[in-house]
């Protein structure tokens, strides 16, 4: 990639408006509606980005400025509940807020940043580049597992079109 700094700062500022617009424009069920057993809602993808923008990015990329290692992040223990009393609303402008704060951070990054290393727990040596990558991708990877759980009802009442939905449809997945 020419320019990771660029390029990531970029598309991680997509992210809070296409979550706000989907929160506004969803109902409160769609929002908690699991897409299968065991999986996530879209709303339980948006506290999870809340907590990692919150408790683990930011404090990783702070780790590496400052040349120390860093803890691991367990979503399992320091994660936000999503319960019925969530506001999907509130959630996204929170994770926009702490987005905003670490787009600000990502501006004091500098080319020669990028090979600093860190250790992490369970992974080892890490580079700040490499931490970048994961960032967007894990960023891109639970706003589209969102738009998955999203799409479910949709592709269950599409009738004869069902079957151009077959690589996003879980019941199908199931059953074959």
């Amino acid at each position: 990639m020419d320019d990771l700094i660029a390029t990531s700062q970029a598309l991680l500022a997509t992210t809070p408006e296409r979550w706000e617009r989907l929160v506004e424009a969803s109902t409160s069920e769609l929002l908690r509606r699991a897409p299968a057993p065991g999986e996530w809602s879209a709303l339980e993808c948006l506290g999870h980005l809340v907590d990692t923008e919150e408790q683990a990015f930011p404090v990783r990329v702070e780790a590496f400025l400052a040349g120390r290692d860093f803890a691991a992040f367990d979503p399992d223990e320091s994660g936000t509940r999503v319960g019925p009393e969530t506001d999907g609303v509130v959630l996204a402008r929170r994770f926009a807020e702490a987005r905003r704060r670490s787009l600000a951070l990502l501006r004091r990054i500098g080319q020669a940043d990028l090979g600093r290393r860190a250790r992490h727990p369970e992974l080892g040596e890490v580079r700040l580049d490499e931490l970048l990558h994961e960032w967007v991708g894990h960023d891109l990877m639970h706003t589209v597992q969102a738009e998955r759980a999203l799409l479910q009802p949709f592709i269950v009442g599409s009738g004869p079109w069902r079957g151009l939905f077959v690589a996003h449809d879980v019941e199908a997945s199931a059953t074959g």
